[in-house]
C-alpha cells in the first residue's frame, strides 16, 4: 500500500529530457517510479490526465526566514509550487547573532525581512534551524551563513577592515555555521556591514567554502554603473580561493549600463573556460525589490539603522544626501541616477501613518506630501525606522530573455514580503512556464523545469531533490500547462497565480485540488558536503 498514486500524468523529470507519460507512486516520502500497466494500491489516487507532472519548484533567493513563525506555509510560494526555500540571502538573516547586539541587528535587517513576531531565542545557525524545524513548515528550508551576520559577531558594526585576528574569527564562524548546515556564504555588498568588508576578506571567506564545497552566493557592489569592476572582484574570489560563485538576482541596471551586457557575458564565459564554477539566480520581471535605504549614499548608513536614522534629522546632512544622490558617487549603485523618481515605488512600510504611500512612486509621494520626492521619503524612512521597502524599473523584457536562456541561470522569486510586494512573491515560477514557455517559446518546458528543480539542486548540493527519480525525495507539483500563469501584477501584486494543482512536500500533499491544506510536510535541510 503506497501513500500516494500519481497517474496518467505527463512527466517532465527535471533532467531536461522530453516529458513522457507514467504513473508514479510515494512510499515514506519517496518516490517510486511504476512500470506500464503496473498496477499498485494507494491511500490517495490523483488522476493527472492531460496535466504536468514535475519536481517540486526550488527558490534559491527567498526572505522568509521570519516570515515563517507567521505563515510557516509560507502560502505565496507553495501556491506557486515552491518546495525548497534558500533564505538569509543578501548577507542578512537570523543567525549568526549574539545576546548583546540582537536587537540593533533586528531593526537593521527588517527592510529585507520584514518585522514579524519571533522568539530570538537562539545563537547560533543550529540554534536558529532546530527552532524553525518545530513548526508546521509547507515547504523544505534550506540556509545560507550571512556574511552580515558572521562579521557582525566576530568584529560589529564598524566601518573598517577587519584585523587578521577579526578575519580568523570571521572564518572560524562560517566554517561553525557550515558544519551545522549552511549550504553556503551568502553576501549583500551593498547592505552594512557585509558592504564595509574588502576583497581580500572575501576571499579568505572562499577559502572556507572551497573546503567544504559550499556556494559563494553573492548579491555584488554594483548591478549598475560599475558592475563590470564588481563581476572582477566576485570572479576572483573564485579564482583565488576556489569557490563555487553563485550571483543573486543577476541583471544590469539602467538604460544607460546597457551597452556592458555582451562584456557581463564574456566575463562568466571566460570564468568557466578557464575551469570555474560559475550560476546566478533571476527573477523573471523587469523591476527589482529591496529596502528603501538603498537609495541614501553609503555614508548614512555607517554604524547602522540607529546612526542612519540620526542623520536624516539633521538638516544640512540631509541636503549633503541630496547632493550625492543628484550628483553620484563613484563606484556606488544609486537607484535613482537608473530608475528615476518615477521608477521607483514604496511596496511597504511599517505603521499604519503612511500606509496611504503604498505602491506610489516617489514623485507621487513628493506630490501627496507637498514636498520634494527626496525630502518626501526622507520622512517616510526616518518615520518608519526604514521599514520601507521599495520596487525599481531597471530593465527590459530582452534582458530577462537574453539572461533566462543561459546555461548558468535558474530561476528564484528574492520574494520580500509586506505591503504591495514585488509580484514575483506570488508569480515567479508560473510566469516563466506561462509566458516564457507556452506564449513567447523562449525556453522549452523541458529546459525550464530543468531550470526550476534540477539546475539548483546541483548548484547547491542537493543531491536528493530536483529530480523525479526512483529514492528521492517525493517534492512534486502537477499543473495545468495551458492554465498556469502568475496573476499579480505592480498595482496588486498579492494574487495567487492560476494553474497549480497540487503541490506535494516530502510525500504530503499541501495544495490539493488547488486547495491549501496547511500540514507538518517541509523539514529543515542541512547541508551534507559535494558528492
Amino acid at each position: 500500500m503506497f501513500d500516494v498514486l500519481i497517474k496518467n500524468g505527463l512527466i517532465v523529470d527535471g533532467t531536461g529530457e522530453k516529458p513522457y507519460e507514467g504513473n508514479l507512486a510515494i512510499v515514506d516520502e519517496k518516490i517510486k517510479l511504476l512500470g506500464k500497466g503496473e498496477e499498485v494500491e494507494a491511500k490517495k489516487v490523483i488522476d493527472a490526465k492531460g496535466k504536468v507532472v514535475s519536481p517540486g519548484f526550488i527558490d534559491t533567493h527567498s526572505h522568509s526566514s521570519l516570515l515563517v513563525f507567521q505563515d510557516p506555509m509560507l502560502s505565496p510560494k507553495t501556491r506557486q509550487g515552491i518546495t525548497t526555500e534558500f533564505v538569509a540571502q543578501d548577507g542578512m538573516g537570523p543567525a549568526p547573532i549574539d545576546e548583546p547586539n540582537k536587537s540593533s541587528w533586528i531593526k537593521a535587517m527588517s527592510g529585507l525581512e520584514g518585522e514579524y513576531e519571533a522568539p530570538w531565542d537562539w545563537e547560533s545557525v543550529d540554534d536558529y534551524l532546530n527552532v524553525i524545524d518545530k513548526l508546521d513548515l509547507g515547504p523544505n528550508i534550506a540556509y545560507l551563513a550571512p556574511h552580515s551576520n558572521v562579521r557582525f559577531v566576530s568584529m560589529g558594526m564598524e566601518n573598517r577592515q577587519a584585523t587578521d585576528e577579526e578575519l580568523k574569527k570571521m572564518k572560524e564562524n562560517l566554517a561553525k555555521a557550515m558544519e551545522e548546515g549552511a549550504f553556503g556564504l551568502s553576501t549583500g555588498l551593498i547592505y552594512p556591514p557585509g558592504s564595509f568588508g574588502n576583497t581580500k576578506e572575501l576571499v579568505e571567506l572562499g577559502k572556507v567554502l572551497a573546503e567544504t564545497g559550499g556556494v559563494f552566493v553573492t548579491h555584488q557592489r554594483s548591478e549598475a554603473d560599475s558592475i563590470l569592476d564588481s563581476m572582477d572582484e566576485i570572479l576572483t574570489v573564485g579564482n583565488e580561493s576556489g569557490c563555487r560563485i553563485h550571483f543573486s538576482h543577476f541583471k544590469v541596471c539602467g538604460k544607460n549600463n546597457w551597452d556592458k551586457i555582451p562584456a557581463v557575458l564574456e566575463k562568466l564565459d571566460n570564468f568557466t573556460k578557464a575551469g570555474r564554477i560559475v550560476s546566478y539566480d533571476q527573477y523573471p520581471y523587469v523591476a527589482g525589490s529591496t529596502m528603501m535605504s538603498v537609495i541614501l549614499p553609503p555614508w548614512v548608513h555607517d554604524g547602522g539603522t540607529d546612526k542612519l536614522l540620526e542623520r536624516l534629522q539633521d538638516n544640512e546632512l540631509r541636503e549633503k544626501m541630496k547632493e550625492d544622490i543628484l550628483t553620484g558617487i563613484e563606484g556606488w549603485d544609486n537607484f535613482v541616477e537608473f530608475a528615476g523618481f518615477d521608477g521607483i515605488f514604496v511596496t511597504f512600510v511599517g505603521s499604519d501613518k503612511n500606509k496611504d504611500v503604498e505602491g506610489k512612486s516617489l514623485t507621487e509621494i513628493g506630490q501627496m506630501r507637498g514636498k520634494e520626492p527626496l525630502d518626501a521619503i526622507f520622512d517616510i524612512i526616518l518615520e518608519e525606522k526604514n521599514l520601507v521597502g521599495l520596487v525599481d524599473f531597471w530593465g527590459t523584457e530582452e534582458h530577462v530573455v537574453r539572461l533566462l536562456k543561459r546555461p548558468e541561470q535558474n530561476v528564484c522569486t528574492d520574494g520580500i514580503l509586506g505591503g504591495k510586494p514585488h509580484p514575483r512573491v506570488y508569480g515567479a515560477f508560473p510566469r516563466v512556464i506561462g509566458k516564457y514557455v507556452r506564449e513567447e517559446e523562449a525556453l522549452t518546458l523541458e529546459e525550464a523545469i530543468y531550470k526550476m528543480t534540477k539546475k539548483p539542486a546541483e548548484t547547491f548540493g542537493l543531491y536528493d531533490r530536483g529530480v523525479i527519480k526512483d529514492g528521492y525525495a517525493a517534492d512534486l507539483v502537477i499543473f495545468d500547462f495551458e492554465e498556469i500563469r502568475d496573476v499579480g501584477d505592480y498595482n496588486e501584486p498579492n494574487q495567487y497565480p492560476k494553474g497549480i494543482e497540487y503541490v506535494l512536500v516530502n510525500g504530503k500533499v499541501i495544495i490539493d485540488n488547488g486547495e491549501a491544506t496547511p500540514q507538518k510536510a517541509g523539514k529543515v535541510l542541512r547541508f551534507k558536503g559535494r558528492k
